[in-house]
């Protein structure tokens, strides 16, 4: 196994490592909730390696403290808190008696707080490098070297031909990990990649002697007003800045004319003026810079992808080729995550760092200006419910979005533009993000009560839809559901699982014709389940066609108890609770244009989602609002949606349910049919873990607080002790009060316990409730019918 899969990797990352000696900073901090646990296994091997490998790595951990010097940086440093002590990272907030004590050399004036993670620190790239290769070698792998590659030529059977000048190596999966060369490796099979190398300088200072004079060596500081980072270096100080997006430069040649030839070791002219605003802020920060000598100016590229996170994982489009690219700030580290899921399953869902969020609509223009807009993100507030604006559109919109760009607040999913709340005359507009409600919050309130009472549209066009039918799609459907398959004209709630029986997926399947199925899934996971689904038919060797027809089909929503009423204007079928029963699927004309309805909708209540070419999605839209205007009929977003299904008791893949859950303890037992004869993916997995018991299993939690509402990732407490942590959160505008789900150990999931749940460093009282808070419109309807029977 090593032979054939480490051996190209550690190759490629000889070619990318040796290009750029990189300030090298390691740290157990990061945003992301399983990229912690990625961080958190790295400096561990790190702190191992050398002993193991006899190859010395120059591994320094002085810590490293993020300050905050304005009070919104205090609330995100808390904000980060919450986030972190359910996760074995360590990590303090800490105040500026602290942080003066760790760096003394530190202008206190702006201070206020910091958060501070011992065992941070830097490691020398190369040398970490070399010992990740000593440890292949020592392992049985062979390493080429120089070995670029001039071909490769999938076989019939799924595997590589890999041309290098050393012969023609057969790969059973090959690993595109080569830096800013990744671009031109994807081109020769296909793919346009969505990586550009970014100019980043760092400055390293001569000897200081008050650095020279200490007795321990100072910890990496990450000045985030300032938006640069400052390590010790020997006796010195080296500092990289984050320019704004007006001043940093892109390396753009590169996309359009590919790397120089014979590129390695070289380096970028180095332009200080560049960074000057940062050196002087550095200098305010940090005085003894002001008299300190600069003997070294570095600039190297690094590649960004649009959002600054790498592309990790198996591609869809080609069997057995994956991605580890686009590192950003140089994780040399989260490498290690490739050996793992190419030796079975992810240890932890990392959906936000799979290939396959990028597709088709990452064009160079759009690539260029995510790039230059995530540059100077390193380092800005990391706010909930965060949107970035540049490079959108894409050319990735729906039929309705001229129809309402300017009507509402729209969020970026997948490269669509989907409304999040919509805005009136008198509303408080724009983008306004905090870490409490924030203008968003009244406007969302109005659109459930619409959609409660009276009928609201949503476009929900972002989802992923893909058609399958042939000889054998019952036969592959039955393998990769947990559920059993709906009859023709039915729908249902069906997950795709792992072998160790995760949850990978969840998926409305449709019949809408023997052996021909509709698949839906969620907007950011299309490619992700897609490839999923692509894998298994070819490995299984199933006579099936599979597309994807995404972006041919336009979706809209239509929900609440006065939807049946507006639909029914527009068709002549017959649109009755007896006619067209829940979960149902009928092909109907809806003011004289064709389209699929299924009766099902997210926000629990009565609804239909219509599905239809997508140059028929603004007719159909129009006709839609004009037919309701009796019935008060109006637009709701994605915010009201998550309120409204979170009330309801709703799971969402990708919260309650991912590759770090089993459906059992995410409380999906009605969808998992463990006694149906096909042995679908997962379920002797799931078997065992019902012999042996769970250990936690997902709650529902009530909360009392103020102005500020869970998000999800949250910690939450029980008795001093840290117990578990929220999924997802919203406000109830029906119950007028905080929800969320929550994982906790078996012993307090019982109705009426009490835990806490922390928000920006206060812990709030919370009470496990049985759920739905609110009945679903199905269950409201047979509740009523039983109660008129009796």
């Amino acid at each position: 196994i090593l032979k054939q899969h480490i051996v190209p990797l550690i190759v490629f990352l000889l070619q990318t490592h040796n290009s750029y000696p990189g300030a090298g900073l390691t740290t157990y901090y990061h945003p992301g909730i399983n990229l912690k646990k990625i961080h958190y296994y790295s400096i561990n091997l790190f702190e191992q390696l050398e002993a193991e490998t006899g190859q010395a790595v120059g591994f320094h951990q002085p810590g490293s403290i993020r300050l905050a010097s304005t009070p919104v940086r205090v609330n995100e440093l808390k904000y980060q808190m919450t986030r972190t002590h359910w996760h074995p990272t360590p990590q303090f907030l800490i105040g500026p008696e602290k942080i003066q004590q760790l760096f003394p050399l530190l202008n206190m004036d702006k201070v206020l707080a910091g958060l501070y993670n011992p065992g941070d620190g830097h490691i020398d790239p190369y040398s970490l490098t070399m010992a990740l290769a000593a440890g292949a070698r020592m392992y049985g792998a062979q390493i080429y070297y120089p070995a670029p590659v001039t071909g490769l030529t999938p076989t019939a059977d799924g595997r590589w031909d890999v041309q290098t000048p050393h012969g023609t190596i057969r790969a059973n999966r090959i690993v595109n990990a080569t830096g800013f060369w990744a671009r031109e490796l994807g081109q020769m099979i296909g793919f346009q990649h969505p990586t550009i190398p970014v100019h980043h300088q760092y400055v390293v200072t001569a000897t200081v002697p008050e650095v020279k004079a200490l007795e321990a060596e100072l910890p990496v500081i990450r000045d985030l007003e300032g938006s640069y980072y400052l390590r010790q270096e020997r006796d010195g100080l080296l500092f990289g800045p984050y320019e704004k997006e007006e001043k940093m430069k892109l390396q753009d040649s590169w996309i359009r004319d590919g790397v120089p030839p014979g590129f390695g070791k070289e380096l970028f002219e180095s332009d200080l003026d560049r960074i000057m605003d940062h050196v002087e802020r550095a200098m305010e920060m940090v005085p003894v810079l002001k008299n300190a000598d600069i003997i070294n100016i570095v600039s190297g590229p690094i590649t960004y992808t649009p959002d600054l996170l790498p592309m990790i994982g198996p591609h869809q489009g080609a069997r057995n080729y994956w991605t580890a690219i686009g590192f950003g700030i140089i994780y040399i580290y989260i490498y290690i995550y490739i050996y793992i899921y190419i030796c079975g399953e992810p240890p932890y869902d990392l959906i936000e760092c799979d290939p396959n969020r990028y597709a088709h609509w990452t064009s160079v223009p759009y690539l260029c200006a995510k790039a230059r807009e995530s540059y100077g993100f390193n380092n800005v507030v990391g706010y909930p419910k965060e949107e970035r604006f540049a490079g959108r559109p894409t050319n990735r919109v729906s039929g309705v979005y001229e129809l309402l760009k300017d009507r509402c607040s729209m969020g970026f999913h997948a490269g669509w533009e989907q409304p999040h709340y919509f805005h009136k005359p008198g509303d408080d507009t724009g983008y306004k993000p905090s870490f409490r409600r924030t203008n968003w919050f009244g406007p969302v309130g109005r659109e459930c009560k619409l959609v409660m009472e009276g009928v609201g549209v949503i476009d929900l066009s972002p989802f992923g839809k893909f058609s399958v039918k042939g000889e054998d799609s019952h036969r592959l459907l039955d393998r990769l559901f947990a559920n059993t398959l709906p009859k023709v004209g039915q729908t249902n709630i069906s997950h795709m699982l792992t072998p160790r029986g995760r949850v990978y997926a969840e998926v409305t399947v449709t019949q809408t014709a023997p052996g021909e199925f509709l698949l839906i899934t969620g907007s950011g996971s299309e490619l992700h389940d897609l490839r999923w689904i692509e894998h298994e038919a070819a490995d299984g060797g199933y006579h099936v066609s599979v597309s994807n027809v995404t972006d041919e089909i336009g979706v809209l929503g239509i929900a609440g108890p006065k939807s049946r009423m507006v639909l029914q204007k527009l068709t002549d079928e017959d649109m009755s609770d007896t006619a067209f029963r829940f979960l149902h699927c009928r092909s109907i004309q809806l003011a004289g244009v064709p389209l699929r309805a299924i009766r099902i909708s997210y926000t629990g209540e009565l609804g239909w989602e219509l599905y239809m070419d997508m140059q028929n999605m603004s007719a159909v839209y129009q006709a839609l609002m004009e037919a309701g205007q009796d019935e008060n009929i109006d637009n709701f977003g994605t915010y009201a949606m998550s309120s409204l299904r979170l009330e309801k008791g709703f799971r969402a893949w990708g919260a309650e349910m991912n590759c770090d859950t089993n459906p059992l303890e995410a409380g999906l037992d009605y969808f998992i049919k463990l006694n149906k004869p096909a042995e679908f993916i997962g379920k002797q997995a799931l078997l065992e873990i019902k012999a042996q018991g769970l250990s936690r299993r997902l709650a529902f939690l009530t909360l009392d607080t103020d102005d500020i509402d869970p998000e999800g990732n949250e910690t939450v407490w029980h008795n001093g002790e840290v117990v578990g942590n929220t999924t997802s959160g919203s406000y109830s505008y029906s119950a007028q009060q905080s929800l969320a789900f929550s994982y906790l150990p078996l012993h307090l999931t019982h109705a009426g316990q009490k835990v806490e749940v922390e928000l920006l460093g206060q812990k709030y009282p919370a009470t496990v409730t049985q759920e739905p808070l609110v009945l679903t419109e199905p269950s409201r309807t047979r509740l009523q019918k039983k109660q008129r029977s009796d």
